[in-house]
Parts: C-alpha cells; sequence; structure tokens
C-alpha cells in the first residue's frame, strides 16, 4: 500500500477523469465539494457543494453528484456551476443521496441511504443508536432525459454502495447488517426484487460503527468493498464469499476504483487520514457504464 493523495477533507468516490488522474468528492471543509486529483496526487476544487457522497461520470465527460446537504442529484455544467437536477421521485424527496452509477441503457441508479444527514450524524459521529435507527433507505432508478426518478427498492438500512457486476446483475450493500444484494437486469434496467449475495462484516468485532462502503467490481467478477470502520478493503469471490481483506492506512476507506486499464491498482478513498490509498492488486477493473445507450 501506497498513500497517493493527501490533504483531502473526508474524501469519497474516486473516478478516473476522462482528461487524465482523478476525480473525488470532499464531504468536509474547508473544501467541500468536487475535486480534481492530478496524476502526481496534487489536487484543487472544482465547485463548491455542502456534503458530496457520491459521483460519477458521463460519456460527454458530465459530472453528476449525489448532495446530502441539501439532498440532491447535481450536475456540473460545463462552466464549472453545480447544477440541481432533482430533489425528489415518485416515493417523496431524497433523504441522502449516497452513490450513483449508470446502467448499459443510459439510466442512472442512486443509493439513498434512508435519514437525513443532520438525522444521521450526532456530535460528528453516526448517532447512538445506529443499530436500531429507523432507516428506510432506498435504490432509485432516474431517467436523466425526462428528470424522473422512480424508486425500486426501499426500506433497507442505510443503503450505500452501488454497482453494476461482469454478470448483468446490479449489486447494492446495506450498511448496517453488512449484507450485499443482488438485482437481475432486463434491458438495461432492474426487473425484480433484491436476493442476498453476500455479507463483509469481520466476525467477532467489537469496535463500534462500521459497514460497507463504496465498491465495484474487477473484470474477473470479484467485488472489492471498502468496509468504513473496519480499515479494510473485503475482496468478494463471484460466488459470494471474502476471500481477502486488504488493510487501509486509515480506519474509515469509503469507496474504491482501478486505475487506467494496465496499470492493475485500487485506489482508495480514506475518510479519516483525508488521502488516497493505492493498493497493487492481481485485477483490472470491470469498465463502469457511462450513460451512453446502446445503438441500436
Amino acid at each position: 500500500m501506497a498513500v497517493f493523495a493527501t490533504g483531502l477533507g473526508a474524501p469519497e468516490t474516486p473516478r478516473l477523469h476522462p482528461k487524465g488522474g482523478w476525480l473525488c468528492v470532499e464531504m468536509a471543509p474547508p473544501r467541500a465539494g468536487i475535486t480534481r486529483v492530478l496524476s502526481d496526487g496534487t489536487s484543487h476544487s472544482l465547485a463548491a457543494a455542502g456534503c458530496p457522497n457520491g459521483l460519477c461520470v458521463g460519456a460527454d465527460g458530465a459530472i453528476w453528484v449525489a448532495e446530502t446537504v441539501p439532498p440532491a442529484l447535481l450536475h456540473l455544467n460545463s462552466d464549472g456551476a453545480l447544477e440541481t437536477v432533482l430533489t425528489k421521485g415518485d416515493a417523496g424527496d431524497f433523504l441522502l443521496p449516497n452513490d450513483l452509477c449508470f446502467s448499459d441503457s443510459g439510466l442512472l441508479y442512486m443509493t439513498d441511504s434512508g435519514m437525513t444527514m443532520q438525522n444521521w450524524v450526532v456530535d460528528g459521529a453516526p448517532r447512538p443508536d445506529w443499530q436500531t435507527a429507523d432507516f428506510d433507505g432506498k435504490l432509485w432508478e432516474i431517467d436523466l432525459g425526462q428528470r424522473q426518478a422512480r424508486v425500486i427498492d426501499r426500506g433497507i438500512r442505510f443503503t450505500n454502495g452501488i454497482a453494476f457486476g461482469p454478470d448483468g446483475g446490479l449489486y447494492v450493500n446495506e450498511m448496517i447488517t453488512g449484507d450485499i444484494f443482488r438485482y437481475d437486469v432486463e434491458n438495461g434496467r432492474v426487473a425484480g426484487g433484491r436476493s442476498l449475495f453476500a455479507n463483509v462484516l469481520s466476525p467477532n468485532w467489537a469496535g463500534g460503527f462500521r459497514g460497507p462502503d463504496g465498491m465495484g467490481f474487477s473484470a474477473d467478477g470479484r467485488l472489492w468493498c471498502a468496509i468504513y470502520g473496519e480499515g479494510v478493503v473485503a475482496v468478494v469471490s463471484p460466488q459470494g464469499k471474502v476471500v481477502e481483506r486488504l488493510k487501509t492506512e486509515g480506519s474509515a476507506p469509503t469507496n474504491v476504483a482501478f486505475g487506467p486499464e494496465g496499470e492493475a491498482r485500487l485506489y482508495v478513498t480514506e475518510h479519516a487520514l483525508g488521502q488516497i490509498e493505492v493498493f497493487d492488486v492481481d485485477a483490472s477493473a470491470f469498465p463502469l457504464f457511462d450513460g451512453r445507450p446502446p445503438v441500436a
């Protein structure tokens, strides 16, 4: 493990920038917002925001952001301004937009943890009753052309990471329980309810709040999931078994992304130390969809 970038305020969601280097969000002041990290690890702010969480990049280089304060889906315009695209869907207002990914049909999927940030964080930490708190975590399907969001699933206890897998399924995790769910996908959209794929929590844990955060797939079908609070990235086989745990320097890894093709490295944002860590791995990325519908 090596440290790639430092001095970041609670970073989340590393994503390759179309023009080289990286994007991430910083959730904490003084630079809360969207950040570009260059290939040498230096960084600069692209746009200020309240407390952004998830981020994804479209085919045209457009940047989409899951904002928590106030809850909204944002779009970073070419002039550097953040535009509010949506604040609610057919099941009510967004509560805590968390993570984002496109499907191969151009639809955007977003997790919503199911409780506002103001109710979730108390005195700078997860609320004391986090194990029993009442969440209504949701999975949203968003049609950007129509600017409409419809709920696909709800009642999840802190919905967090999201990723499409090489098997065609959509995977979503539940932070409080450590469960990872799989959804069937037909013609580029979720079809049917969730099924349990894996649980990624370490056994015999007595260290306080922890749970799965951002995650992504390698091309060979393994799932790489940041476990916030445990200070590890859990590597899950295609059969749903945890086969390895990569130890991070900080205790609170938040998300993962593979480096450019041929690099065989995994980049991990780490909340507690404010840095991006990098691991040499025996894997390459399963490519992220970019929101461009398939050619008929």
